[in-house]
């Protein structure tokens, strides 16, 4: 713990105001009460006791003069926040509602939904309500309060005012010495911010701490790392770093920079993990002690690069249902895999064209990360646009058979991105590419305040292609069928190789089961199997105890060790219990090949080839 920590331990009292005035409202289609007289909104959030996790929420309303009151008035929690597809049911935290006039005497409500608070104003033209939110759980889309620092999305925390989401706002909080405030917002004084309208508003967390900053300047801009914790992090390089990620990123984009400042918010912990994107800025988990090696460190750059492009694809490039948002339901979309998928992509793109991995390596890990897609069973179930629209209910709710029964639209959008790019520079003759798109994309729908659709994104790609890519899309957007991947790395005089084991032997086909096995204790625990594999076809179970194999005792270890020894199409004996219940299970091995993707280049490639290589990567 640093010192400023310490310091604040001793405080007898820690008490954070936040005070969200609303003005005017401009002239947009919308509900009736939207149209209305904008009243003055207030928030006032306090922290009076950090180690109980509760922030303190007052919300007070004032009519102005002459202005119509309405005999009731509707307050409403959201259920999720933008950038994490689940409906998380943020009201589940408040507790202890109340109302009452300015004066202090006690209005009637009553909750009429899950997230919605009914206020019978009785013609107050103040009134306000007053609850409370736990707060204890640090991730990137949640609140925490503690005595070390307080973090929160505003989305998880403040209720809006029915029909007002486009109201503009001002924020103010006070923040005890030695504690500081970062937040997206602009500011409008000390501690003081503004936001034009609740999704702005909600769009920005908000970290108060005694953090460290490291800042930089890209073409005048400021930007700043706002770090919470400690760790193995050298702050110069990752200054470094960081810059070159927003440079090449601009430069990706055409050089403009849509934000007046960024800054990154980033937390430091033992278990911490995570990003999620925002207009300018962007809240960061990372493990305190992985910025070292250098392997472990990609990791964090990597992270950086994709929530980073976030701010172009899908902040500002937005999909059809992503904004302006309904806080109390689910937004469906078919393109989470261009907004999260292709960011992906671009996000280890950017690290190599910022010279921060090499060739080698970023070719490395785009082998790998095809040979792990080859072997998830639902890519022959799942497409990549059912993958996004069923995102709601399937990507962060994942069972032992989501293997076979979906796909990840991030893992599989950056192999599309990747294969999309490619085709769109081989029609094109290394005219165009998919940086190309996203810059038509930025400039036809973000600057004319539109959002896309799917079509109008295989219309863009087409164009900058000069020809249909109707088969590419049907094929494997729509699609499920099997990705030729050598068609697609032959554009760049490459091909994929998987002749060569772990070690450089030659690959040869090896023993296999097709389950996932660990060590709880003494316990060899089946957690899953894979779909069309020897042990789903032959009646192996996720939840199974193997006992035995060959009537041997075994751990992970023994069972690995013996497994390697088998040849395919031999036939093993497991024994196991299931449930309380004994027996063996007879099992005929098949094959795998032991072989490891590669991506090497063709033997004589073309002119054109090396040219598409070249402005792809930048390399030989």
């Amino acid at each position: 713990m640093d010192s400023g920590r310490h310091a604040f331990l001793k405080l007898p009292i820690l008490k954070l105001t936040i005070a969200l005035y609303v003005c005017s409202l401009t002239a947009v289609a919308q509900p009736a009460k939207s149209r209305a007289v904008v009243p003055e909104i207030a928030f006032y959030v306090s922290m009076s006791k950090p180690h109980t996790h509760m922030l303190e929420v007052e919300v007070r309303v004032t009519r102005r003069p002459g202005s119509e009151v309405p005999a009731e008035e509707f307050l409403v929690m959201p259920v999720w926040t933008p950038g994490s597809y689940l409906v998380r049911e943020f009201a589940r935290h408040v507790q202890d509602f109340s109302a009452a006039e300015a004066g202090g005497r006690a209005l009637r409500w009553e909750k009429t939904s899950k997230n919605t608070w009914r206020i019978v104003t009785a013609g107050a033209r103040e009134w306000r309500a007053s609850y409370r939110v736990y707060a204890n759980e640090l991730t990137v889309r949640t609140n925490q309060l503690n005595s070390d620092h307080a973090f929160w999305n505003n989305a998880a925390l403040l209720m809006y005012l029915e029909g007002f989401l486009n109201a503009p706002s001002t924020l103010h909080i006070q923040a005890p010495q030695p504690w500081k405030v970062a937040t997206g917002l602009p500011a409008a004084g000390k501690n003081t911010f503004r936001a034009e309208n609740f999704d702005v508003l909600y769009d920005s967390p908000v970290e108060v701490s005694n953090f460290k900053t490291i800042s930089f300047t890209v073409k005048n801009v400021p930007h700043r790392i706002v770090i919470d914790g400690e760790g193995n992090y050298d702050p110069e390089r990752m200054k470094r770093d960081v810059q070159k990620i927003v440079e090449t990123s601009v430069e990706l984009m055409g050089g403009e920079i849509p934000y007046r400042d960024y800054t990154f918010i980033l937390h430091l912990g033992a278990n911490t993990g995570g990003g999620l994107e925002h207009l300018n800025s962007t809240a960061l988990g990372f493990r305190r002690f992985n910025f070292r090696p250098d392997t472990s460190y990609r990791g964090f750059l990597g992270l950086v690069s994709h929530e980073f492009f976030h701010l172009w694809n899908v902040k500002r490039i937005r999909p059809d249902a992503l904004g302006p948002f309904d806080y109390t339901k689910e937004n469906y979309t078919k393109l989470l895999w261009v907004a999260e998928g292709v960011t992906s992509y671009y996000g280890d793109l950017i690290l190599r064209r910022a010279g921060l991995i090499n060739e080698k390596d970023f070719l490395a890990e785009t082998a790998r990360a095809f040979q792990s897609f080859q072997r998830v069973p639902g890519r022959r179930v799942m497409t990549a646009e059912e993958a996004s629209f069923d995102t709601w209910i399937k990507y962060y709710r994942q069972d032992e058979n989501s293997i076979n029964s979906q796909i990840d639209y991030y893992d599989k959008g950056a192999i599309l991105g990747l294969l999309l790019d490619l085709e769109i520079r081989k029609l094109s003759h290394n005219e165009k590419s998919l940086d190309d798109v996203m810059r038509a994309l930025y400039t036809e729908y973000y600057k004319k305040d539109r959002n896309y659709t799917p079509a109008d994104f295989q219309r863009l790609c087409e164009q900058m292609a000069g020809a249909s890519l109707e088969d590419f899309f049907s094929r494997f957007v729509r699609g499920r069928e099997e990705h030729d991947y050598n068609r697609g790395l032959a554009a760049a005089g490459l091909r994929l190789d998987n002749s060569e084991a772990s070690g450089g032997a030659k690959a040869v086909e090896k023993a296999y089961l097709g389950a996932d096995l660990t060590q709880a204790g003494d316990r060899l625990m089946v957690t899953r199997v894979l779909e069309g594999s020897p042990a789903y076809e032959q009646g192996l179970n996720t939840g199974d105890q193997i006992v035995a194999f060959d009537n041997m005792r075994v751990t992970k270890d023994f069972f690995d060790a013996r497994l390697a020894e088998k040849r395919p199409g031999q036939l093993v004996s497991l024994t196991i219990f299931r449930f309380d219940d004994l027996s063996a299970l007879p099992i005929k091995l098949g094959s795998m090949s032991d072989g490891i993707y590669r991506i090497i280049p063709l033997e004589n490639p073309t002119e054109e080839q090396k040219r598409i290589y070249r402005s792809w990567l930048g390399g030989n």
